[in-house]
């Protein structure tokens, strides 16, 4: 285990020997750190924090630390999960949970910008990336292979689909539906083609979802209408078109809508 001199770890936290720590990191009791993983200078990982193997915590990174809630008690017990081969790059934050034995979790191969923030309790997918300055507050949920744009500002409790993009300093605060472009203040711009094919999907798919975002955002129907049209029996067969009507079907928080045009 390469600890450097300066750095403070605690004698109780959990390190594979492969760890390395950099100058004046400071790692705390509770802290377990999988084989592979690389903590730069400055850096702070405290709390119930579980990191899996292969990650990197760039210089001054955050990771861990009490969640901003003004609810928040420090005799709670809560958590930050994170996964294999994430990137966290130099100052940004990720917070664990708020309530008794929540926790916040973050999946694999997910790349948090400088500056970025994850609040309590959020569940972020495998392969997310988080461009520099973005916020994500508290609650949020975001699906596999999301792009989040620099600057972009999401709000507590907002549902994000799998592979949904963002244009930069969006503003959003209600759910943006998987393979979806969300751009400005809760609008739906496009469907994220680029996204869509570098990702492979199949061009079944792709089409499907064409139809889908016709009827759900270029047409005249109301909400309700659309939805009673997407769901009719058989009208689509891919796996991406169901879990799109799926989640409108299911969004706690009510669909961004189209953009103004």
């Amino acid at each position: 285990m390469a600890i450097h001199p300066t750095a403070i770890v605690s004698p109780k936290a959990e390190l594979d020997s492969s760890v390395e720590v950099g100058p004046h990191a400071i790692i705390e009791e509770h802290v377990k750190i999988a084989a592979g993983t690389r903590v730069w200078a400055n850096a702070y990982i405290t709390g119930h924090t579980e990191i899996g193997r292969d990650n990197q915590i760039h210089v001054g990174a955050v990771i861990g630390h009490e969640p901003q809630d003004l609810k928040f008690d420090r005799a709670t017990r809560s958590y930050l999960r994170i996964g294999d081969r994430n990137v966290f790059r130099e100052y940004c934050t990720v917070h664990r949970g708020t309530e008794l034995e929540s926790a916040t979790t973050i999946g694999n191969d997910c790349f948090l910008m400088g500056l970025s923030h994850v609040g309590h309790n959020c569940v972020i997918g495998n392969g997310v990336i988080i461009c520099n300055c973005a916020l994500v507050a508290g609650h949020v949920h975001i699906g596999d292979r999301v792009f989040i744009s620099g600057g972009v500002v999401i709000h507590q409790f907002t549902h994000i689909g799998q592979l949904a993009m963002f244009s930069g300093n969006a503003r959003i605060s209600m759910d943006v539906p998987p393979f979806t472009l969300a751009a400005e203040r809760n609008e739906i711009h496009a469907l994220n083609l680029v996204g869509l094919r570098r990702a492979k999907i199949p061009l079944p798919a792709i089409s499907e979802l064409k139809r889908l975002f016709q009827s759900v955002y270029l047409s005249e129907l109301t909400g309700t209408q659309a939805l009673a049209e997407i769901s009719q029996a058989g009208a689509f067969q891919t796996a991406e078109a169901k879990e799109f009507i799926e989640f409108i079907r299911g969004s706690p928080n009510g669909l961004c809508p189209g953009a103004r045009r």
